[in-house]
């Protein structure tokens, strides 16, 4: 029986294994099936992708090549205008204008004028476009050329005592050049030079790179003129106002006479990039102080104004005893409270009055420099910044050949502190007599003595401009390291004031309330 049932139990077995083999082979194609069907599916749908990609690249492609510029678009507009009924009209009405003014230029018999004049036009620029602007002229028929001369379609030129009052005063409606745009347009003028283009065409090109400082273009425009009409560069920048300053005009007229423009133009660029460097740290020094200030000041009215009057709601209703010090925060609060108008107007006009009569009056200006000037670490600052730019814009005069006197007269205008004004003036005084230049520098409180005996050693030697160089190079570096310095000292001294002052007031609004506490628990 044992035998028997085992070898049923084998048999069994046996009938089983060919059923489980054919189930697994059959789950196994299953899966091989599926898994070829799903990535047919996700074959087809990345093909799909594909083909939409590739349409919308075309179709962007063809978009974008169709697709027209700004520049395009305008001139499609004016194009369109012109065609326009109103646009004819206009074109017409124009066309008038410049046969009238061509028929003026001919009948006119007047002399070029000895000084120029302003003129005002109207004319259609490169672009197509009607543009209207001011240009300092001897005639109209100088003007006319000249615009022509610039590819303009000249349609009206006028000149009258209203346009001469709007216009003539360079001093009142003209303007002052930046270091900064100073110095790119030194550095691109020097480039375009050396690279062999003429100096009218140099200035052209910039007039059109600096096209978005609107208030420069009436300058550049008048250079370009007098210079097309033979005026000597340096005449046409000093006819300019106060637009170029006049150590340029006289350096330039001092190249003109030697022949070495380029090099001076270098020499100008790489002066008031020092220039502008010494006016970044002095910028530097005092914005993080100020900006401490006028956060200090901000955070001290606001608790006097609106945090200070809470507490003194609560002093009221819990009849606390208030010490001398709270009684003089909560005075002072009320005051700034009923007050603080007040207060904000006499502020801002004691900084104008004391602004302009810092700018007009020379004796007030004199009396508030020599007070400076003689504050510990303020005095080495504001002496060591003159210093710098006094001894290299000497350096530069003297090694492009300008006359003492002259040197002296473009140092005393470049400088608006007049302690060193009256040294200019009295070193002019003392060579017309032919003095040294060293005498007037002799045992002055404002002259260092390293500066000098510097000086005296070049008159000694015959090298004047490199002593004078050295000097310059020997402060700008000793300002540097006392703004700095300065910058380190301020700051946590200021930090710490305003942390004192905030405390202060805290302490004051605090110590009653301990006073009402110990009240409430006894």
């Amino acid at each position: 029986m044992t035998e028997n049932n085992s070898i049923k139990k084998n048999k069994v077995n046996v009938l089983k294994l060919p059923g489980i083999g054919f189930f697994m082979s059959f789950k196994f194609i299953f899966l091989v099936i599926l898994d070829i069907f799903i990535f047919s599916i996700k074959g087809i749908k990345f093909f799909l992708i594909d083909i939409w990609r590739m349409l919308l690249r075309k179709k962007t492609k063809e978009k974008g090549s169709n697709k027209m510029t700004k520049e395009e678009k305008k001139r499609l507009k004016q194009e369109k205008y012109n065609n326009s009924l109103s646009g004819k009209r206009q074109n017409a009405k124009l066309e008038k204008m410049r046969l009238k003014l061509l028929d003026d230029l001919q009948k006119d018999t007047t002399e070029r004028s000895k000084t120029p004049k302003v003129y005002w036009y109207r004319a259609k620029n490169k672009e197509g476009k009607i543009e209207t602007g001011t240009i300092n002229g001897y005639s109209k028929l100088d003007v006319n050329t000249f615009l022509v001369q610039e590819s303009y379609i000249v349609y009206e030129i006028k000149n009258s005592k209203y346009i001469e009052f709007l216009y003539g005063d360079a001093s009142l409606f003209g303007v002052k050049m930046s270091n900064k745009d100073l110095l790119f347009w030194l550095t691109q003028l020097s480039t375009y030079i050396k690279s062999g283009i003429s100096l009218t065409e140099s200035i052209k090109i910039l007039n059109n790179q600096m096209r978005n400082k609107k208030r420069y273009r009436k300058a550049f425009q008048s250079i370009i003129y007098e210079l097309t009409m033979g005026e000597a560069f340096s005449k046409a920048l000093e006819k300019q106002g106060t637009m170029f300053p006049a150590l340029l005009i006289n350096m330039i007229r001092a190249a003109e006479a030697t022949g070495e423009l380029e090099a001076t133009l270098t020499d100008m660029a790489n002066y008031y990039e020092d220039v502008e460097k010494t006016r970044k740290q002095m910028i530097s020094a005092i914005t993080y102080p100020t900006i401490i200030m006028v956060f200090a000041t901000a955070v001290i009215t606001f608790i006097l104004m609106y945090v200070i009057p809470q507490f003194v709601k609560i002093y009221e209703e819990s009849n606390a005893q208030i010490n001398g010090l709270t009684v003089f925060i909560i005075n002072l609060s009320n005051f700034l409270k009923a007050n603080i108008l007040i207060l904000g107007l006499i502020i801002l006009g004691i900084i104008i009055v004391f602004c302009l009569c810092y700018r007009k009056i020379k004796a007030f200006r004199r009396n508030i420099q020599f007070a400076l000037m003689h504050m510990p670490v303020i005095s080495k600052i504001i002496i060591y910044k003159e210093m710098t730019i006094f001894t290299k814009t000497f350096s530069s005069l003297l090694a492009n050949n300008v006359f003492i006197t002259d040197s002296m007269d473009i140092l005393s205008k470049i400088t608006n502190n007049e302690i060193y004004r009256e040294i200019m003036e009295e070193t002019v005084n003392n060579i017309v007599k032919g003095d040294k230049i060293s005498t007037s520098f002799k045992d002055h409180w404002a002259i260092p003595d390293v500066a000098y005996y510097m000086l005296v050693t070049g008159e000694s030697t015959g090298q004047l401009a490199e002593m004078m160089k050295k000097v310059s190079d020997y402060y700008a570096e000793m300002h540097k390291s006392i703004v700095n310095n300065l910058k380190s000292f301020i700051e946590p001294i200021l930090i710490s004031s305003l942390a004192l002052v905030v405390g202060i007031i805290i302490l004051a609004v605090i110590v009653p309330m301990f006073g009402l506490m110990s009240q409430l628990e006894s």
